[in-house]
């Protein structure tokens, strides 16, 4: 809609609510969107509301009026997006922050602008905000069965079991919409574009999480003629090394630095670089490097 210029022009470009456990995904697609739609993950702006709890954390927003301490300081969301414009911001874990700040946020959902301390206007049209919360994340992974795994999802190609799902999911989030109203009020989450349900991740998930990263690891590699290579056994490893089921991907990473890149590391200062291949092989439940 707002590529061709039919969306509310005083509006944001898109407001989203992400749900789901920790360690899903959440923040990691507002960053792949930054990514795909504005060039770069920089064009990130986080926003931790678990920082704003309180009344006086507006300040910290849109900064202080004039006489008050910080006022030279400037908001830290006013600033950024008045610094880039064409921006996604994400506000982690919305349900924390004070009311007063849900009122900001929800001019800025309504009017696609606020006002800063210094009495600047600065505009969200060009943005697209991103809210993430953890409400209900205990009944999505009830619930994982009827709908959020994508191995029955894929399966379900007649259009019986299509409409089984669609039903299971509306449900769900329907229920966990309802959950949201005791922390945000309708006219806020009537304000929202879509509420987008995350479901929990599997080891499978974990896997091609390991994967990716791996991969990364190789584009940095590759400045130093070293090409790392691993097989599916050896994702799979470190996925069930790292996998947590209440903190999700979140530990994979410190496995993959403590399983791969340490290791790594030691053989680069004995050996050198430009060392060519490097297989990651899995032997005995250990990893070594060849």
């Amino acid at each position: 809609r707002a590529r061709v210029g039919i969306g509310e022009k005083d509006r944001p470009l898109s407001s989203f609510l992400f749900l789901g456990p920790t360690g899903v995904g959440k923040t990691e697609t507002a960053k792949v969107i930054a990514k795909e739609l504005f060039g770069s993950e920089s064009a990130l702006i986080q926003i931790d509301m678990s920082e704003l709890m309180e009344k006086h954390a507006v300040s910290k927003l849109i900064g202080s009026p004039p006489g008050y301490i910080g006022y030279q300081e400037g908001g830290q969301l006013t600033d950024k997006v008045r610094r880039r414009p064409y921006s996604v911001v994400l506000f982690d874990e919305i349900e924390k922050a004070h009311i007063d700040v849900l009122n900001i946020l929800l001019q800025v959902l309504e009017e696609g602008r606020l006002t800063d301390g210094k009495g600047r206007q600065v505009s969200f049209q060009n943005t697209i905000i991103i809210m993430t919360s953890n409400i209900g994340a205990e009944d999505i992974g009830k619930h994982e069965v009827l709908g959020f795994d994508l191995e029955f999802d894929q399966k379900a190609n007649d259009s019986k079991e299509d409409e089984d799902l669609d039903t299971a999911y509306q449900e769900m989030r329907n229920e966990l919409i309802e959950r949201l109203k005791a922390y945000l009020r309708p006219e806020f989450l009537n304000r929202l574009d879509e509420v987008i349900i995350f479901r929990g991740l599997s080891i499978k998930d974990a896997s091609d999480i390991v994967k990716i990263q791996i991969d990364k690891l190789n584009e940095r590699l590759a400045e130093k003629g070293i090409k790392l290579l691993a097989t599916k056994k050896e994702y799979e490893f470190i996925a069930e090394q790292g996998f947590s089921d209440e903190y999700g991907a979140r530990p994979l990473k410190r496995a993959i630095q403590e399983l791969v890149e340490s290791p790594l590391s030691d053989l680069i200062l004995e050996k050198g670089e430009n060392l060519g291949e490097i297989k990651l092989q899995l032997k005995k439940d250990r990893l070594t490097l060849n």
